[in-house]
């Protein structure tokens, strides 16, 4: 319905830790719809901070507290994920080094469109 093209969405990290203070993920505020798991946060350098995982349940937080609750997702952060990739020595080997320099803006989303892909599954 939205098309193939990248979307982006601009978000920040609410929360250091993730539901029931995992220290796995962090909250963000970014809008997260359907089929966004797998997408990556990227800071103001383009460099890959995590990998969304989950949104909270509209359901669950009406049930808690009585209203719904906007733009509470969760990511793993890079930092977990690392370990894992560095693991296989084909993936470690194509890993680059993060980026320490500011960028424009636009510099940054054109490269992480440039960097993005969709996978569809059947």
């Amino acid at each position: 319905m939205q098309g193939f093209a990248p979307k982006l969405a601009k978000g920040e990290i609410a929360s250091l830790a993730g539901a029931q203070d995992d220290a796995r993920h962090f909250q963000i505020s970014a809008p997260i719809q359907s089929g966004n798991s797998g997408g990556a946060p990227v800071d103001e350098r383009g460099n890959v901070i995590g990998v969304v995982v989950a949104k909270l349940s509209q359901q669950a937080a009406l049930a808690t507290s009585g209203t719904l609750a906007e733009n509470v997702n969760y990511a793993v952060k890079s930092s977990y994920l690392l370990s894992f990739l560095e693991s296989v020595p084909e993936v470690a080997a194509q890993l680059k080094e993060p980026n320490t320099q500011s960028r424009p803006f636009e510099d940054v989303v054109r490269d992480v469109e440039q960097a993005t892909v969709l996978v569809l599954v059947y």
